[in-house]
């Protein structure tokens, strides 16, 4: 197929997470096949859906006598997850 823009140059197609994108390698203007737009507003849809509810943490047992306070290093930092990367940036990273 040829890009309906630059007029002769034919379009290259990449599979991605189950979707097929036509795109310019020279312009590099996107195409979609029939149903391909729907297939992707519902996978974006359900990535950005929110987490079903837990229930809160229960409190920690009492303490018991004779044994010291617990403490803890502040590490923070290593516990952090790292962000998720949306669909559409994995699906447009040619």
């Amino acid at each position: 197929m040829e890009c309906p823009v630059c007029k002769g140059v034919n379009l290259a197609m990449a599979d991605r997470q189950g979707i097929e994108i036509d795109y310019c390698p020279q312009c590099r203007g996107v195409w979609l096949d029939r149903g391909e737009l729907d297939k992707l507003i519902e996978r974006s849809a359900a990535e950005l859906a929110p987490p079903a509810r837990q229930p809160p943490p229960s409190p920690p047992p009492p303490r018991q006598p004779g044994y010291p306070p617990q403490h803890y290093s502040s590490h923070d930092d290593y516990h952090r997850r790292r962000k998720k990367k949306h669909l559409l940036g994995e699906l447009f990273d040619f």
